[in-house]
């Protein structure tokens, strides 16, 4: 069997293993949306992975979902990411930033802007915003017009990444978002090319991603996906069909991969295995479920046929999780009180694992 630890050519760029770092919201960037020192010592720490996805990152100010989330829609913000990919690539990694655009659930006291979606159909619960969570306004329906400049921005958005410095971008079409939107029979009740039937809820998505692989390039462009997911109220219906079509109008544009969660049954996703012909990346487990990824559910994946295997939160905790999966080390849990926090406490505070002799070492006096 293909084993996690061997090295992979993704569309040309050299992993050195299979273990991925899935994008996870931090929300550590300063003001004006812009990357820190803090979060290239994040990242570096991190290079060991075979490829790193960063957080989601908003491609316009409308955009933006979360407050003290970064963003690659202004050349301040460019040039801030720039300290970042350099830090990775110094230590020997590789990441592609998430471009993810939250949509309906936002709020304008975070972006000063009214949230915009496919249809005025407001999310469910709340979201965090500078004041703390509210619930989500009844969203600005966008035009049709409308609706094909905000597919585009993930192209700008990709163009600025690569200037940045990053490998390659994900588009964030999974958990609720705006990709989410359009796919969604609940949220997505327009009448026009973008709405109704399944070729038309999946033309956003294809959209973002053609656009975006005429603006970078294949080879540079991967989309995450959560099938069969409820969150923040979206739901897909027909799920397989609604997923085995997109799959097969993405599969002409050959993306660098298409990145799982599994958020559906366990049949459905093996369907969506073999529907797509190339390099699949599985998140084998529910993101923020009860469980966290580990080698036994990356290895059974790993057999089901998946090239990749996401690990989220024991990134977090353990920035040297490579090497603890390799020597089979303890997983170190994560502090979930700190996630969101700010800060560096709970962000550059987990340490590598110290074997006993390397623990009970004294420094010899001076």
């Amino acid at each position: 069997m293909t084993s996690l630890l061997s090295p992979f050519q993704l569309a040309g760029l050299a992993l050195p293993n299979r273990v991925v770092m899935a994008p996870m919201t931090r929300v550590r960037a300063a003001a004006g949306g812009l990357a820190t020192p803090s979060m290239a010592t994040y990242y570096a720490q991190r290079a060991t992975a075979g490829l790193i996805v960063s957080e989601g990152v908003q491609p316009n100010a409308v955009g933006q979902s979360n407050p003290g989330t970064p963003g690659l829609h202004t050349d301040e913000q460019v040039a801030s990411w720039r300290q970042v990919t350099e830090a990775v690539h110094i230590n020997g990694g590789r990441i592609f930033a998430q471009l993810m655009h939250g949509g309906r659930v936002s709020h304008p006291d975070t972006t000063g802007l009214h949230p915009v979606g496919p249809s005025a159909v407001a999310g469910d619960g709340d979201v965090f915003t500078p004041t703390g969570p509210q619930p989500m306004p009844v969203p600005r329906v966008l035009t049709t017009t409308e609706a094909a400049e905000q597919a585009a921005s993930y192209a700008e958005a990709g163009r600025r990444a690569v200037d940045a410095g990053f490998d390659g971008v994900e588009l964030h079409g999974a958990n609720g978002y705006l990709i989410s939107q359009f796919l969604s029979d609940n949220v997505n009740l327009r009448t026009d090319r973008y709405g109704g039937s399944i070729t038309n809820r999946i033309r956003f998505a294809v959209e973002a991603v053609a656009g975006t692989v005429d603006a970078i390039g294949a080879a540079r462009t991967g989309i995450r996906l959560s099938p069969g997911a409820t969150f923040w109220g979206a739901t897909d219906g027909e799920t397989l069909e609604l997923y085995t079509a997109l799959l097969a109008e993405l599969a002409t544009l050959e993306p660098a991969y298409i990145h799982l969660e599994a958020t559906a049954e366990d049949t459905l996703l093996r369907e969506l295995r073999r529907a797509w012909p190339g390099t699949l990346i599985m998140n084998p487990v529910l993101p923020m479920g009860p469980e966290q990824t580990d080698r036994e559910n990356a290895d059974r994946w790993l057999g089901l046929g998946a090239e990749l295997i996401s690990f989220g939160r024991a990134f977090i905790s353990n920035p040297d999780l490579v090497e603890r999966l390799r020597a089979e080390l303890p997983i170190e849990p994560v502090d979930m009180a700190t996630l969101y926090q700010g800060g560096d406490d709970g962000y550059l505070t987990y340490n590598a694992h110290q074997h006993p002799a390397e623990a009970a070492a004294v420094p010899i006096a001076a």
